[in-house]
């Protein structure tokens, strides 16, 4: 497969990534202070995100599975993405022009369905399209795609809502959603319309009608694979723990003049040695083995984590989350790639749904700090102890993840 194929299969995840991680620490927490009380915003913005994070753990996996069996004259992953993120542009639209929480809250949610009914397909794409040898190169891309979504939106959105009108920053954002999903759609190669795929022994497998049966992951069959799940849900929990509720720890505790931009500078300083990382490990997860890329990347995010509990000063903050970020982007190329190793490549889709699974779970059940800080700061008003609080926690829930990789046998790659 050539390596152009795979810069405009994974396309794609430049726009959605680009989406929320521009929605998410900067425009969202922005938004909300106009609806919500003071004291009570990282509740309010937890409750909330945790949420659609739940239905995104739901349909994703779904989404994917059905996308297996589907059987359409455009194949069966592109027609779940065209419509998708055709209906992401309406959802994003409605978060622009909300005039109260509630209005914010329903087309938030409504955005996590469609955006993760388009999502969970386009995990099949590496598997349905490259060979086992260069998945850790398409896993780099994949990710660095997915990186430079993160690294343009940090430096984007927070410019965007300086004047507190979002309107803007939401019309680019569907702007650059709907471009590079079309570069996907229209330049990947013709095998993603839905050929029959391969069996391990050799034979096809036509896709056909879904039953219920055939969403379910056999977990018994594949101990490797859900020790990887759990293993990464403990470790993103940690990172999205450390950053989910940057702005409201930047306005709080490090007392910047405008919370917004400040958070677009942390995500860049995060972002570019993030980006930096992904594809060499994607590249030396092949040469040097999945699991030994994946060990060293969660010692890296437990440090830089850790480290961020004691953050005296916006230098050291920056500092710290530069840290974090070469670990996650180390963590994310190695993880992935190891999880396309590990699944049964008959029902990728479904498979690689679940791994997000634990993506999207770990990004939920970090949401449930915003109570956890607004609880321990109230204990002690002005003092702001519930951040340093959660961090330490993090630091924890990454460890237990990385000590689990230990227990995952690297299967041989042919």
């Amino acid at each position: 497969m050539r390596k152009r194929d795979h810069v405009t299969m994974n396309a794609y995840f430049f726009g959605m990534s680009l989406m929320w991680n521009a929605i998410h620490p900067i425009i969202l927490p922005a938004l909300l202070l106009d609806f919500v009380q003071e004291s009570l915003k990282n509740t309010y913005l937890g409750g909330m995100t945790f949420a659609g994070l739940v239905l995104a753990m739901i349909v994703q996996p779904l989404a994917g599975g059905l996308s297996d069996t589907t059987q359409l004259r455009w194949g069966r992953r592109r027609p779940w993405i065209f419509v998708g993120n055709l209906l992401c542009m309406v959802c994003l639209a409605g978060m622009a022009l909300a005039g109260s929480f509630l209005g914010l809250l329903i087309a938030y949610v409504c955005l996590q369905i469609v955006s993760n009914c388009a999502h969970g397909p386009a995990q099949g794409l590496i598997p349905d399209l490259v060979p086992k040898k260069q998945r850790g190169l398409a896993s780099g891309i994949k990710n660095l795609a997915d990186m430079l979504g993160l690294v343009v939106a940090s430096l984007m959105a927070g410019r965007l809502m300086s004047n507190g009108n979002p309107v803007l920053a939401f019309v680019v954002i569907g702007m650059v959603l709907a471009t590079s999903t079309m570069i996907t759609l229209l330049t990947a190669e013709k095998n993603i319309a839905g050929e029959p795929s391969a069996k391990q022994d050799g034979s096809t497998e036509v896709p056909g009608k879904c039953s219920l049966r055939e969403l379910v992951v056999d977990f018994q069959s594949h101990p490797g694979y859900a020790r990887l799940i759990v293993s990464r849900l403990l470790i993103l929990l940690g990172i999205y723990a450390a950053q989910g509720f940057v702005q409201y720890y930047l306005q709080d505790v490090m007392k910047v003049p405008d919370p917004p931009r400040a958070t677009s500078d942390l995500m860049a300083t995060i972002g570019l040695p993030l980006t930096l990382a992904v594809f060499p490990a994607g590249f030396l997860s092949d040469r040097l083995g999945r699991r030994r890329m994946n060990l060293l990347a969660g010692a890296i995010i437990v440090l830089g984590i850790f480290l961020l509990t004691f953050a005296a000063n916006m230098p050291q903050v920056l500092t710290f989350g530069a840290v974090i970020g070469i670990g996650t982007g180390m963590f994310l190329s190695a993880n992935w790639a190891l999880a396309t190793d590990l699944i049964p490549q008959e029902e990728a889709g479904k498979y690689l749904g679940f791994t997000n699974l634990a993506t999207a779970g770990a990004s939920a059940a970090s949401r449930l700090g915003g109570p956890l800080i607004d609880g321990i700061n109230a204990l002690r008003p002005g003092a702001y102890l519930g951040y340093p609080a959660l961090f330490l926690l993090a630091s924890v829930s990454a460890l237990a993840g990385t000590l689990l990789l230990l227990r995952i046998r690297e299967p041989l790659r042919q």
